[in-house]
């Protein structure tokens, strides 16, 4: 544990550091939504909370583990080592890590409307994220076919919900930008009546891939759209993309990007979700990320 925390602690700009301050909002993390299969639930204590709930003491090396880290089920943070942690990440890797590799992918169909959606019992993970933030360029990467989700160097061109199937057992669904100011009016409007109803409805949804752009500082529309998740006890993983580009002209790093956008996010959430760094150029995270989605999908599937 020692090794681990050395081996963390030294680069705050890629970590999440605990606060010593109660945080002022509970939310639970991840698959606490109401009817889908959920995770242990953890100790967590609403700001509302009158009476303080008694637990059993845990170590301080424990509760380190669990303030920066992801701790999937079945891993005891007292056992986390410096191996079990996913480069470029704060993911723990659990029992239910399985077989990650995209065999075959094939589109299903577009919805207007989160009723019209496929309605099967297969698993699935929602994209994301800010128009432009590179959410096409990496549903094409994880795949590792060009096209299979339309890139556009005009943002905002994704305005359904589209369903992949992957390995014919589980969804990978492309979900409408939002924030694209010259999106059409109507478009701009329906977000929140149809992809909120998605969100909301979907049992199927194991988790939300939270795209957020790492070449720019925090934008307070990505931070409301992880608060809104959160509130509504929507498991989500935060995904930053494009951190390839380490020499920015300009402004701040990708590194100093993210550490600023995890110490806004920490201000409403006890635990923090996890998180991973990525780049559809280099193929940095790929195989990361769906090693964790392996083991989400896996324990929700059980």
């Amino acid at each position: 544990m020692l090794l681990l925390r050395n081996r963390l602690l030294p680069s705050p700009s890629l970590l999440l550091l605990p606060k010593s301050t109660p945080f002022p909002l509970s939310i639970p993390t991840l698959l606490s939504h109401s009817n889908r299969r959920q995770y242990p639930t953890q100790n967590v204590t609403s700001a509302s909370t009158s009476k303080t709930t008694q637990t059993p003491p845990i170590s301080d090396a424990a509760r380190f583990v669990r303030t920066i880290l992801f701790v999937p089920p079945g891993v005891d943070p007292d056992e986390v080592t410096d191996d079990m942690v996913l480069p470029g990440s704060n993911i723990v890797v659990g029992p239910y890590t399985g077989d990650s590799r995209i065999k075959e992918v094939e589109f299903v169909k577009s919805s207007g409307r989160a009723k019209d959606c496929p309605k099967d019992d297969r698993p699935e993970f929602a994209i994301l994220g800010r128009s432009n933030v590179g959410k096409s360029s990496l549903i094409n990467a994880l795949v590792r076919k060009k096209e299979v989700a339309l890139t556009s160097k005009k943002p905002g061109k994704t305005q359904l919900i589209n369903h992949f199937l992957v390995n014919k057992s589980w969804y990978i669904v492309d979900l409408p930008g939002y924030g694209f100011a010259k999106a059409p009016d109507a478009s701009r409007m329906d977000w929140s009546s149809f992809t909120k109803g998605y969100f909301l409805n979907r049992d199927t949804l194991v988790a939300v891939l939270l795209l957020i752009d790492a070449s720019v500082p925090p934008q307070k529309i990505d931070l409301d759209c992880a608060n809104w998740l959160g509130r509504n006890n929507i498991p989500l993983t935060f995904v930053f993309t494009k951190c390839d580009k380490m020499k920015a002209s300009k402004g701040k790093r990708p590194d100093e990007n993210i550490k600023l956008f995890q110490q806004l996010i920490r201000q409403n959430y006890r635990e923090h979700p996890p998180w991973i760094m990525t780049s559809s150029v280099t193929g940095l995270g790929r195989d990361e990320l769906l090693l964790h989605m392996s083991q989400l999908r896996n324990y929700w599937d059980q």
